[in-house]
């Protein structure tokens, strides 16, 4: 009865659906057929379902609204994914070393308000009417030269300007999968992969992650096992790992795709925080199965929402008859200000100074965490993130379950793993992590579940 539930309030069974019949159910739930008899007759007698006799047993219930926490695994608060950011969202006395964001005294604010300044004296098109579906075309020619300093060949009308990273993702789910579709991601991997892909219901599959891409071998057995439609993943700087792809995991993975007609999508988000270039799976495939994102929240402003996404040229007209349809037009405003931020020479000179910090930060953070017996998975070549090993018998939830007595926010590993095997890890943001309270409240916790 609970599995049949949770498959109606996942939307994995509608109304006027089928249930499986008897005998199958009861062979992919080990009971017998009669038990499942009995719990179709209950079911039956709520109201939930219906039987048509000769025919089988039918969802009658009209659909509930749709809750990601219903149909994602009951996880505790303190590593909810959900409850984790809006706690790190929300305005107050909070230290958020779990965040995924750089402080906003770490962004070029005084950059951003010449432009907004700048902005303001604009053409009155620009301050009140909707941008074109593409997207301003200056900003686009500015993106194609960009990406081609990393080997991504794409021209300005195979780039689509969206709100947000997110909603890149989002409008490629739409376009790509039906529910039921199974998706590849890495395990761990940025955990609103997790939910919204919950949201377009798909089945969602995890990869383990090494430190040069994911387990290719578990790469292939997953395509061959669950024929997934899509593959999600961080290439330069993995979140939450650090992790960056090595030229020869990418051209296996490629293959495997190519093979199996998989497509790729490679959020690039963190592409600017980069010291070192790393390779990219869409300068290796030619935008033919990858699909490249990217935005500017992480690196410019999180309040400024402005992302892109660049595809094969074939599929921008349906990608953008379904951001007309979720979202109608492009923002004039925010790719004005992000335009005027990329070409006035103020934001290469805030990444050159953002590097050095990180760069410290990480460092700094390192040394902090090893005294307390915590240990980096890998150390990143560049990035926010440090993805830690606590000491042994150490749970991460009871970690920060204790911190967050502290008003401290932290971000347990499993919240960013699928197959729920990294209870002893912790997701480090070294940018939000240099005040000492942090690591004080670290201390008292240890050293309380250790006792």
């Amino acid at each position: 009865m609970a599995e049949i539930r949770s498959r109606i309030s996942g939307r994995g069974l509608v109304p006027g659906a089928r249930l499986p019949s008897v005998r199958a159910f009861a062979k992919a739930m080990h009971v017998s057929a009669s038990t499942v008899v009995e719990a179709y007759e209950r079911l039956a007698a709520e109201g939930l379902i219906r039987s048509r006799p000769g025919s089988g047993f039918y969802v009658s219930t009209p659909l509930a609204p749709l809750s990601l926490s219903e149909i994602g695994p009951k996880l505790d608060r303190a590593i909810d994914p959900f409850w984790v950011s809006r706690q790190a969202l929300e305005e107050g006395d909070l230290l958020k070393p779990g965040c995924g964001w750089l402080p906003s005294s770490w962004m070029p604010e005084a950059a951003i308000r010449r432009a907004l300044r700048n902005v303001s004296r604009s053409e009155d098109r620009t301050l009140s009417d909707y941008g074109t579906p593409l997207g301003s075309l200056q900003l686009r020619q500015v993106l194609s030269r960009r990406m081609g300093e990393h080997g991504i060949a794409a021209a300005p009308d195979q780039i689509i300007l969206t709100e947000s990273g997110t909603q890149a993702i989002d409008l490629l789910c739409r376009f790509l999968i039906e529910p039921g579709d199974a998706v590849l991601v890495d395990d761990p991997c940025y955990f609103n992969f997790h939910a919204l892909l919950r949201a377009h219901r798909a089945k969602v599959v995890g990869v383990p992650m090494t430190p040069a891409g994911p387990d290719i071998e578990a790469f292939g057995k997953a395509i061959e096992e669950h024929k997934p439609r899509l593959y999600i993943t961080n290439s330069a700087i993995h979140n939450p790992t650090g992790a960056t792809l090595s030229p020869v995991v990418a051209h296996r993975l490629l293959k495997l795709a190519d093979l199996a007609g998989l497509t790729v999508i490679e959020d690039d988000i963190f592409a600017d925080l980069e010291q070192e270039p790393a390779p990219r799976l869409a300068a290796f495939d030619g935008l033919d199965r990858v699909v490249h994102i990217g935005s500017f929240s992480k690196t410019l402003s999180a309040s400024v929402r402005c992302g892109f996404i660049a595809a094969r040229l074939e599929w921008v007209e349906g990608l953008l008859d379904l951001k007309i349809a979720t979202s109608f037009a492009a923002g004039r405003l925010s790719s004005e200000l992000v335009l005027l931020l990329l070409t006035d020479g103020s934001y290469r000179k805030h990444l050159a100074e953002l590097h050095v910090r990180l760069s410290r930060a990480m460092d700094a953070t390192t040394g902090r965490l090893a005294a307390l017996g915590i240990t980096p998975w890998l150390q990143p070549r560049a990035g926010l993130f440090l993805w830690c090993r606590l000491p042994n018998g150490i749970e991460a939830t009871d970690v920060a379950r204790a911190c967050l007595a502290d008003n401290i926010v932290l971000a347990p590993g499993n919240a960013f793993s699928l197959s729920q095997n990294a209870g002893s890890f912790l997701r480090f943001n070294v940018a939000q992590s240099e005040d000492a309270r942090i690591f004080r409240s670290l201390e008292r916790a240890l050293d309380a579940l250790r006792q």
